[in-house]
């Protein structure tokens, strides 16, 4: 069996690990300059590596603090 931890994850499953939206990880990637969009043909797919979510992790936090 293949352990390995994969470098990047693609939006759907970074969506699933953080809790937030689809559409609200597009916007923050789109803002933030963060993940990698990869194009075949007329298909587009946004990946971000680990570092990439725990960056958008503390960023939500720090604006959640900053709400309240």
């Amino acid at each position: 069996m293949n352990n390995q931890v994969p470098k990047y994850v693609t939006r759907v499953r970074a969506s699933l690990m953080l809790g937030i939206p689809e559409a609200e990880l597009s916007r923050i990637s789109k803002e933030s300059g963060l993940g990698h969009v990869e194009r075949v043909g007329n298909q587009e797919e946004t990946y971000f590596t680990y570092e990439e979510l725990q960056r958008i992790c503390m960023d939500a936090a720090r604006h959640v603090q900053v709400a309240h």
